[in-house]
């Protein structure tokens, strides 16, 4: 590789705190405003804050919400119904 013209790449972790999931691995990312956390370890390590991870995205988790889409045709519909036509 060239000098210099590729970013550091170093251990970090990534931090799930909607599920306290976290987990160790070699990236490019930088800890925003330098948070580091101990691993199990004992070294400090940088901290990447993630919102979704493979712990808490409900297609990994198979807990995925089921949309009443019935329901909201019908609210649309009766919002909006007067505004149709039935011209036939």
């Amino acid at each position: 590789m060239k000098d210099g013209i590729h970013p550091e790449y170093k251990d970090v972790i990534f931090f799930d705190a909607s599920v306290d999931f976290k987990f160790l691995t070699r990236s490019t990312m930088t800890a925003r405003g330098g948070e580091t956390m101990k691993w199990t370890d004992g070294k400090e390590y940088p901290v990447v804050r993630l919102d979704v991870s493979s712990e808490s995205h409900p297609f990994y988790t198979g807990k995925q919400k089921v949309l009443d889409t019935a329901g909201r045709v019908e609210k649309f519909r009766q919002k909006y119904g007067m505004y149709t036509s039935n011209k036939g």
